[in-house]
């Protein structure tokens, strides 16, 4: 009994032990780190984006438009300046992208579509340096900056259902009169914010869904309220449905299944438009 006492405390010892010493490698490596702005970054990340708003009109520099057959097979290209009408916003969509075996582990960003038929994508990521890739591990450790990518839906969405071959789910928002344009409002500031001052991503804490999160309760307070599928988002749609935040094409698992985008997708070619294509075969309203 006396031995067992012996191993236990030795244990709590041992986690005391690397507790105060994490604690102390945060404080005296990790905390200090400030964020880079200027470095050399791989080419899908190297540009930031940035808009001058004025009523409701945004001009966006440096949009990202790149043509996916794989992941290294890809024409690359920024468009120099993006005019939107904030008063022209057609429909806000709700994308998850699983790309782990493990459902939790996805990455979720959101779509603006116009009325014209822009459809214009806000994805919040790690930030990499060139022939930099990324962990969740490096992530905890102020290891990556946080980046909001600006670009055209068939860009980050056919990155994902195209090049890559993941399964994705574009899912309508449901946002209360005038909150979508709110919305897109607050992404821009946050670009700009961003473009002049660098802050922090975090593999937890200040992620692709937990960043969208926190931009939807600033203009809606309580709207997503605190749950444990914010911090794992391959599960957000469940919680979206039941909050009404999403709209509903049968009960869930019909949702679920409508919304399934990446294998009708995997037929573009390149030719024609990849959003008009995608929105064809979703469902036009709630069922």
């Amino acid at each position: 009994m006396a031995s067992m006492i012996e191993v236990l405390f030795a244990i709590g010892v041992s986690v005391l032990g690397l507790l105060l010493l994490s604690v102390l490698l945060w404080v005296i490596r990790i905390r200090p780190r400030v964020p880079n702005l200027v470095d050399t970054w791989n080419s899908d990340c190297e540009r930031t984006t940035t808009a001058d708003i004025s009523g409701s009109t945004i001009r966006f520099n440096n949009i990202r438009d790149f043509f996916w057959r794989t992941t290294k097979d890809r024409d690359e290209d920024w468009e120099e300046t993006l005019e939107v009408d904030a008063d022209e916003i057609k429909d806000v969509w709700f994308v998850v992208d699983h790309f782990h075996h493990l459902h939790g582990m996805a990455h979720t960003f959101l779509t603006f579509e116009f009325n014209n038929g822009t459809c214009l994508s806000f994805s919040f990521e790690a930030r990499r340096r060139k022939g930099q890739r990324y962990h969740p591990w490096s992530g905890l450790w102020r290891h990556y900056e946080l980046y909001l990518l600006v670009g055209y839906e068939r860009d980050l969405l056919g990155l994902r259902t195209n090049g890559r071959g993941n399964k994705d789910y574009m899912f309508r928002g449901i946002t209360p009169p005038g909150k979508e344009k709110a919305l897109l409002l607050a992404l821009t500031n946050k670009a700009n914010s961003l473009a002049e001052k660098g802050e922090w991503y975090h593999s937890f804490l200040t992620t692709c869904n937990t960043s969208i999160v926190g931009m939807v309760n600033r203009i809606t307070p309580g709207r997503v309220p605190f749950t444990w599928r914010n911090f794992l988002p391959g599960y957000t749609p469940r919680a979206a449905y039941k909050l009404g935040l999403i709209e509903k094409w049968g009960d869930f698992d019909t949702t679920i299944e409508r919304a399934r985008v990446d294998e009708h997708a995997m037929q573009w070619d390149g030719k024609g438009s990849y959003s008009q294509m995608i929105r064809d075969y979703l469902p036009k309203g709630p069922l």
